[in-house]
């Protein structure tokens, strides 16, 4: 949304909530001007203090309004939101009757106003239910427009959270396409073929390691995590048939602590870090490499690291790939205790790693 839009949404929100405050303020004034005259008759005065609460009220009320969203008041708790409130609706409503106090007992000393026996009654229990009733009027409110802004903001975040849901399966349905990728499939299937009379018990394997892959890609979303030993199994299979691909331009170097098979992650989030190793680092360095891939406990969680030849540039190594920002969307979800690396460790090798709190 343009800012022009945004402004002009506020403008009209903000008019269409000043036609409100005219409407329950202006109705308010005219039901005190009836009541008053029922019980005194037409008094200048009376109409003076029925003004003056309407014009207070609605004045006292914007500015509860606007103390609240500045000191995010509806974001803390209870006790603390309430005695904010009662603290700011007592001081208005005492100073919205301190106003009229001075105006009405000003104009009839001048005599420029009339009230019933020309009195104006301030005794000590009359002017504590003057600041009594605004008060409660205020507090009523104030209790409306909380409820209705608690509403609206418990909806926008229903939609923020959906749409970050929306976002995370947009980008975990681009991640799976790239991992069903037709010249992988291809690939394999054509090494297959070619293994099929030279190998075919290797061939048999790699059938099977391939049908691994494919499943555990048609199957990860269907499950919130998954075992770093299972995450492993899969990442091997995969790697097998690479190796096949790629023969002796892939080395392999994995490591896994055994404390750490049982820990708990996101499905394809090594994955996703091999894969990315292999498409921008083994198969576009010339005699390709050795991959290094590292699991081991650190305090609080696990770390993941995976080294591979190559140089980072412009492109997916950048984060800019489908597998990465999928990468950071899970990390963000995890919150700050998920950190994630891309490094150029050393003048022919990157380094990913990821530390996951457990």
């Amino acid at each position: 949304m343009s800012e022009a839009a945004a402004n002009d949404g506020n403008w009209r929100r903000g008019l269409r909530r000043q036609l409100v405050q005219a409407l329950v303020w202006g109705a308010y004034v005219g039901l005190s001007l009836l009541q008053f005259n029922t019980l005194g008759g037409w008094h200048s005065g009376l109409l003076l203090i029925a003004l003056c609460l309407g014009v207070g009220l609605w004045s006292g009320s914007e500015l509860l309004r606007a103390l609240a969203l500045r000191h995010g008041w509806l974001r803390r708790g209870l006790a603390a939101l309430a005695w904010r409130v009662l603290l700011a609706v007592l001081l208005l409503a005492a100073a919205i009757q301190l106003l009229i106090a001075v105006l009405l007992l000003g104009g009839l000393a001048l005599g420029v106003l009339t009230m019933p026996n020309n009195h104006a009654d301030y005794s000590l229990p009359a002017a504590l239910t003057y600041w009594f009733n605004t008060g409660v009027m205020l507090s009523i409110w104030m209790a409306f427009w909380a409820a209705i802004r608690s509403r609206e903001e418990a909806r926008r975040n229903e939609l923020a959270r959906l749409r970050a849901e929306a976002e995370r399966r947009g980008l975990e349905l681009e991640a799976l396409r790239a991992r069903l990728n037709p010249h992988f499939v291809f690939n394999a299937l054509n090494n297959v073929r070619a293994l099929i009379l030279e190998d075919a018990e290797r061939a048999r394997e790699m059938v099977t390691r391939l049908s691994n892959t494919l499943r555990h890609a048609l199957l990860h979303s269907q499950r919130p995590s998954v075992t770093l030993a299972e995450e492993w199994a899969v990442m091997c299979d995969y790697l097998a048939v690479e190796a096949v691909h790629f023969e002796a331009r892939l080395q392999l170097d994995l490591a896994m602590a055994s404390e750490c098979a049982a820990v708990e992650l996101p499905p394809m989030l090594l994955q996703v870090l091999v894969e990315n190793a292999i498409k921008h680092g083994i198969s576009r360095v010339p005699g390709g490499g050795c991959l290094k891939v590292r699991a081991q406990p650190v305090p609080g969680g696990l770390r993941l690291s995976v080294e591979n030849p190559g140089h980072l540039g412009a492109g997916a190594e950048d984060g800019a790939g489908v597998g990465l920002s999928w990468l950071q969307h899970r990390l963000m979800e995890r919150g700050p205790a998920a950190r994630f690396a891309l490094v150029q460790s050393d003048a022919q090798h990157v380094r990913a790693t990821l530390d996951w709190p457990q």
